[in-house]
Order: C-alpha cells, then sequence, then structure tokens
C-alpha cells in the first residue's frame, strides 16, 4: 500500500519513534494535463451561457476541470491535495464536487470557483475506492472503501463552519490549484486535521460522525443511490449486492447467488431496477421489489467496470477489461459494440448525444453515440442477442463472427502526458533516468526537479549502460512512479548521508573544496518559497528573533532524539545554490505531514508562508531553518595505495590512510606527488622510483603544497585506479577532478 506518512528507521537509529516522510512529485512541463490514467468522470451541466465542465480525477492524484464546446476542452483548473490516487469523484447539488482516494480521505471542493477545497473527511481505514449521492438530494453522500466500510455522509452537517475550531480546523486541503498555467490564491494552511476529520488523533475535536452501514467484510468496489436518496446498493469482493436504508444505515436485503466480484453499480431513480456488472464478463438486472434477477448479458469477453445508463433506464453502455464500448437495450437484450479503445475501459460519462470514456490512459476520449435516443443506433447494423451466459460471447468469437465497431474515431480527445513506467537511479545519485507509456527515454536532475536530456524512443537499458559512472555516493533518496511521475522520498536520516565538493557540482563563488549536504540543498530548494513569504509575512521581527525553531521545541527534540549536528559548511540563510534551483514554471509539488493531522500536497510555489511548524516534519525545518543535522557515523575510511600491477614502481613500506568518506581524487594525486617524487630532487629521481616509507596518515587532510622550488614544478602525470576504474588527472589543472565515495579498506593502484 501507498504510504506517504512515517518513514521507517534504519537500524542504526536511536530515535524512539518513527518520523514523518518529506515527499516531492516532479511535475511536468505541460502541467493541465494528467501523466496517468484517468479513474472518474463527472460532468457539469451548465444551465446559463458559462458552458459545461467535465471533472476528470486520476491516478496522478489530482483533479482538472475542463471547459467543454463542440470542438474543444480547455483545463481551466487542477485541484490539488489529494496524495494518492483520486479513485472517483461526484457532483453534489450546483457548485460541490466530492473526491475520495487511496489516501484515505474524501475531499469537498468549490468547483465552480477557481478550485478551491472545503473540506476533508476522513473516516475510513483503507483506500476509498467508490462514492455515490442522490440526484435529488445532494445533501448526501455515500462512500465505500477496501476497508469493508460504507459511510453516508450529510455534508450540511460534516461541513458546518460552526463544528469547526479555531485552531484544529482543516485549512481545507492544503491544496495549490493551477490554472491555465498560473498560480491561483489560497487561503492559510494551518493544519490538516480538523473537526471536520474523523480521524482519532486526539488533538482533534470528534466533530461530525457519518452514519455506517455496517456488513460488509470484505472489499466494498462500487456503489449507487437513487434519486432521492433513499436506497442505497454496494458491492465488492463478496460477490453479494447489499440494500441498504441510507438515512438509518440499516441493511434492508441481500442479493446472492454471484459467481464473482461486483464492480459497478447503476441504479434506477426509482429504486427499484439495479444492474451490475460482475468480473466474470456479465451484467445482471435485478427487480428489487421482487428480490429476483430478471435478465443477465453477457456481452463483453472479460471484466465489465464502467456502466452508465440512459435518463429512462432503457438503455446501458458498458466498458472494461476488453477496452469495448457496448450499448444494451435491457428489455430487448439487444446489443451493439459502439467502438474500442487501446486501453481498458475505467469508467463512462454520457453528455448528450456523445460518451466520455475514461481508461487506464492518461488521455479521455468523447465518442458520438446518439445518446438522446440510442435506438438510433442499433439502425447501423451490426447487433446481437446478448447471450445469457459468458461462452455464448466467447463461443461468437471462436465462430469468426465478432462483432466490429460502428464509429471508428473519438470526437474529441482530451490528451494526456505519457506516464513513467520504468526508472532507474544512477550512481551520481542525482539524476534519474525514465522510460515512458510510449517509449521515450528521458534523464531527469532530481536536485531541480527538470528533465535535462530527451534522448526520444531508444532502448532504455542501453542508455543506461552508456551513463554508467564508476562512481560510489550513498543512496539519499528513493523513487516510486506510483503517480505517473517521479516521487522522490527524503526520510531523516538518510536524506542528509551524501556529499559532494562544491566544485564538482560547479557552484561559483564557494571554495573547491567545500562539501555540499545534497539532502539539505535539495531541501532548501524545495522551501525556498516558504521562507521567502514568511519572512515577508514576519516583518522586522523575524530579522530580529531569526527564523529559528523555538527554543523549547528544539529542547524537547534534541533531548528525546538524541544530539544534533551543526552543519558547519552550509550557511544558515535562504540561498540556494544552482544546482538546486528548482523551476518555477513546473514547480514540485510537495507531499508531507506535520505533527498533527494528515498529510498534504502542494506546489512549492503556492506555499504562501502562513503554514507553520506544526504543518512541516520538525527535522526538516530544524535542516533548513537552525542548520542542524541529524547525527552522522563514523565517516572515515581507511585505504592502503600500492603500485599498479606491472608498473615499475618500488613497493613502498607504508602504514594505511585515511580519509573522509567522501574524497577529491586529486588529494590522493597530489599526496603521491609530494610524498614520492617532490620531496627529492629531480636529478635524484631513478626510473625505478626508490621512495622513503610513507607514515600512517589521512590523505584527506594533505593538501598540495604551495610556493613549488622550480625543480618542483616539473609534475608528473599521475594516474590512480579504484576497483580497476582509472582517474587520470591533468598536469596543470588538478582541480578539475572528480570526488570518489570511500567504501571500505581497498588497494588503490598508483
Amino acid at each position: 500500500m501507498h504510504r506517504v506518512g512515517s518513514a521507517g528507521n534504519t537500524a542504526s537509529s536511536t530515535r524512539p519513534r518513527k518520523e514523518k516522510r518529506f515527499t516531492y512529485v516532479l511535475n511536468y512541463a505541460d502541467d493541465a494535463k494528467h501523466c496517468a490514467g484517468i479513474n472518474c468522470l463527472s460532468l457539469w451541466k451548465s444551465t446559463s451561457d458559462v458552458g459545461d465542465y467535465l471533472f476528470t480525477g486520476s491516478r496522478d492524484g489530482t483533479l482538472k476541470r475542463w471547459a467543454l464546446d463542440e470542438s474543444t476542452a480547455t483545463c481551466s483548473a487542477t485541484f490539488e491535495s489529494h496524495v494518492d490516487w483520486v479513485n472517483d469523484a461526484v457532483l453534489a447539488g450546483d457548485n460541490t464536487l466530492v473526491s475520495c482516494s487511496s489516501d484515505t480521505t474524501l475531499k469537498t471542493w468549490n468547483c465552480l470557483s477557481e478550485g478551491a477545497c472545503t473540506g476533508t473527511l476522513r473516516h475510513h481505514s483503507d483506500y476509498v475506492t467508490c462514492l455515490a449521492t442522490a440526484e435529488n438530494n445532494s445533501n448526501v453522500v455515500a462512500s465505500g472503501g477496501l476497508g469493508g466500510e460504507v459511510f453516508i455522509w450529510d455534508l450540511e452537517a460534516a461541513l458546518a463552519p460552526a463544528s469547526k475550531s479555531s485552531d484544529q480546523m482543516d485549512d481545507d486541503c492544503s491544496n495549490g490549484i493551477s490554472t491555465s498555467g498560473s498560480s491561483l490564491p489560497v487561503s492559510g494552511l494551518r493544519s490538516i486535521g480538523s473537526s471536520n476529520s474523523i480521524s482519532t488523533h486526539p488533538s482533534q475535536s470528534p466533530g461530525y460522525v457519518p452514519t455506517a452501514a455496517k456488513g460488509h467484510k470484505e472489499s466494498v468496489y462500487a456503489l449507487a443511490m437513487n434519486g432521492s436518496g433513499t436506497i442505497l446498493v454496494s458491492g465488492g469482493t463478496e460477490k453479494v449486492v447489499r440494500v441498504w436504508d441510507p438515512r438509518s444505515g440499516s441493511k434492508t436485503m441481500k442479493l446472492k447467488g454471484h459467481t464473482d466480484n461486483i464492480r459497478a453499480l447503476l441504479l434506477d431513480s426509482s429504486g427499484r431496477l439495479v444492474l451490475h456488472s460482475i468480473d466474470f464478463f456479465m451484467q445482471i438486472l435485478w427487480d428489487l421489489g421482487q428480490q429476483r434477477c430478471i435478465h443477465s448479458y453477457a456481452v463483453h469477453t472479460d471484466s465489465v467496470w464502467a456502466l452508465a445508463s440512459t435518463p429512462t433506464f432503457s438503455h446501458v453502455y458498458s466498458g472494461g477489461r476488453d477496452m469495448s464500448l457496448y450499448l444494451t437495450d435491457l428489455s430487448t437484450r439487444e446489443s451493439l459494440l459502439l467502438c474500442t479503445e487501446e486501453h481498458p475501459v475505467l469508467q463512462l460519462a454520457l453528455h448528450d448525444d456523445s460518451i466520455w470514456i475514461a481508461t487506464t490512459d492518461s488521455s479521455v476520449h468523447r465518442w458520438p453515440i446518439e445518446g438522446r435516443n440510442p435506438q438510433k443506433a442499433f439502425q447501423r447494423g451490426g447487433s446481437f442477442l446478448a447471450g445469457n451466459l459468458s461462452f455464448s460471447r466467447a463461443r461468437v468469437s471462436l465462430e469468426g463472427s465478432t462483432p466490429l465497431p460502428v464509429i471508428k474515431e473519438p470526437k474529441l480527445t482530451i490528451r494526456g502526458n505519457p506516464g513513467i513506467v520504468q526508472h532507474e537511479i544512477l550512481n551520481n545519485r542525482r539524476h534519474v533516468l525514465t522510460k515512458d507509456s510510449v517509449g521515450s527515454v528521458k534523464l531527469w536532475e532530481i536536485t531541480r526537479g527538470i528533465v535535462v536530456e530527451d534522448y526520444g524512443k531508444v532502448s532504455f537499458e542501453e542508455k543506461k549502460e552508456e551513463l554508467f559512472e564508476m562512481v560510489s555516493i550513498p543512496p539519499w533518496f528513493t523513487i516510486d512512479t506510483r503517480l505517473g511521475s517521479l516521487s522522490v522520498h527524503l526520510d531523516t536520516p538518510q536524506c542528509f548521508s551524501a556529499e559532494m565538493y562544491s566544485v564538482d557540482l560547479n557552484i561559483s563563488g564557494k571554495p573547491e573544496d567545500d562539501k555540499v549536504n545534497l539532502g539539505r540543498e535539495t531541501l532548501k530548494g524545495l522551501l525556498v518559497h516558504w521562507l521567502t513569504k514568511r519572512r515577508q509575512k514576519s516583518g522586522p521581527q523575524a530579522s530580529a528573533n531569526g527564523d529559528m525553531l523555538s527554543a523549547r521545541d528544539v529542547a524537547a527534540r534534541s533531548l528525546s532524539h538524541s544530539r544534533i549536528e551543526v552543519d558547519g559548511n552550509a550557511e544558515n540563510d535562504s540561498s540556494v545554490y544552482p544546482p538546486f534551483e528548482f523551476s518555477t514554471v513546473s514547480p514540485p509539488s510537495i507531499i508531507t505531514e506535520g505533527s498533527h493531522g494528515g498529510p498534504w500536497r502542494k506546489k512549492i510555489t503556492d506555499l504562501d508562508g502562513t503554514e507553520d511548524e506544526k504543518d512541516f516534519p520538525w527535522w526538516c525545518l530544524d535542516c533548513v531553518l537552525n542548520n542542524h543535522l541529524p547525527p552522522r557515523e563514523n565517516t572515515k575510511c581507511s585505504f592502503y595505495l600500492h603500485p599498479c600491477e606491472g608498473a615499475t614502481v618500488q613497493i613502498l613500506t607504508q602504514g594505511k590512510l585515511s580519509a573522509p568518506r567522501i574524497l577529491r581524487i586529486h588529494k590522493v594525486v597530489n599526496y603521491v606527488i609530494e610524498k614520492m617524487v617532490l620531496e627529492k630532487p629531480v636529478d635524484n629521481v631513478s626510473t625505478e622510483g626508490t621512495f622513503p616509507p610513507l607514515p600512517h596518515s589521512s590523505a584527506g587532510d594533505i593538501p598540495f603544497r604551495s610556493g613549488l622550488k622550480p625543480w618542483q614544478k616539473l609534475r608528473p602525470s599521475i594516474e590512480i585506479l579504484c576497483n580497476n576504474q582509472a582517474s587520470v588527472v591533468p598536469r596543470h589543472e588538478p582541480s578539475h577532478c572528480q570526488s570518489i565515495y570511500m567504501e571500505e579498506t581497498r588497494g588503490l593502484g598508483s
């Protein structure tokens, strides 16, 4: 399961509890598009000249609003607050959009504003998979999830301002909204936990509690509600359909006899007929009044995942794993293959004479289907009688009479970005090689959040081998692509384990031998906008007191989490070095969790400075504001210098050398030159190379001597081999050499 909360400690950690994780998601340059499969669709019909809107919820964790006309669809808002897949979304009333997610929450949005989130509801223990609402009772929404829970929410009561406490209100989503590529102002973020939230966190007010429909023992995949909100049906992995009274949460009946999981449900406006699909290719129609099955329809050749009916419930559209859209007359059982997609169908939304189809791809298609008069579609020919059993359709396929789609091309396509399906972290621990769903290979620089090279459609494995470097840098982050893009996870203390010299990062104006902590500088780059806004809002008081965590907090955390180190090489300010400047055109989004409340997500450029220290992991702020890093293990590493095999240089009697974990190779070269060559006049150096023994010393602490005598300026070219990897140092530019990480006691050939 994908969780964004606490991260585990290493075996050597002495911390008594797990620390919160800090994650940032690298967004595409064209952020107006989804970059993962579309799980849900919801259509808002205009009653004025504003135009219709289509809302899409994606596996990339965002929802988008599309302004529609006959030939175009324009993204007018992005709703960003969920930290995992958006699984379903429904419209409740005139301007409320309700979404649910694998992050276990429901969120409510003002769908006609600039995307303001009006509440976060928590009561589910696992992924929330489905929602249902009543057409004529916009105040009621039902939710179901993998925990086997079904809840009925009274939105007016759940979101009533009087139920919020001033200190614990859900700042309602901590979301950054982008509209047509520009950032919109958002309300101040204080805490994700609220009295609206049903979390049992001790710092939260109990608040509103939804009605629970208890009875499911396994996962719930589908819900449906009649128009007045008096009947609710649910189904899932128990292979039964349960019928509830949503006003009390009581179960009224159970429909048995199914052979597979219930995947989708439809209920007519009167609440008498219910149609559902199962994994076993079938659609089944029940009469709830008689509590019996009326018909079964076998039209698909694989699992049926999506259903949509006409307003009169006379015809149904179905799609699923076989990537096909079928129209079926429920009374005559006549069926017709309308069109085929290139990916499995996840959800459908009727729109006048057309239908929107969402698939596991990031694009959405609109198909012309005669939606107002579906019977006209059968006039095109090619219809067949839906079988009673699934094998009837399989037999038709074997006989070579598979129906052909009557519609060849979609009317309109909302294109998405191809999602990342493969990735490899390169040895330099700053670049990640990715391959997307269309086969394009790109190189990302995660400390800047940008694509530095687009190689096109090339072999991923060959490009990975080509970019391989014989370097060893400690792993300081982890990556996943669950959201279709790169999510970079930082956990303390591991994220502070990697350092590089400033010269290797091409940082000008900084001594070349200064070490730069990659984790610390990345956090500074991500939070620089927040720091700037925070100082602007704080004014002179911040300058006088410094942007520091309170002494009480630091003291308490120091006692409970062992000692804290101060990074002496880093300045205690908000300046960001070029290798850690994140793009403001396509800024990354951070996903994190503070000391109370749940995880939240927001673009770094939308952080407005009102977020306080309770909204971030304490170790992030302690690093960025106070220059504190967690305690480190012994960073010294021992090694030996030996002549390379076949060299004519005499073997030296020397002690074991030691160096910091990160060591620039030119320091080793200078050490060799000083000890083996430059301490003797040139005329005294024989070709066989006889040198005095080397004492036990630290190679990392021996600088090259300045002010050399004339006879010392004839520097030889020295080649150092480590693990049979040669590092050649130019005669006149020793500073432009690579750094190496010392992994263990080993021999270095000279």
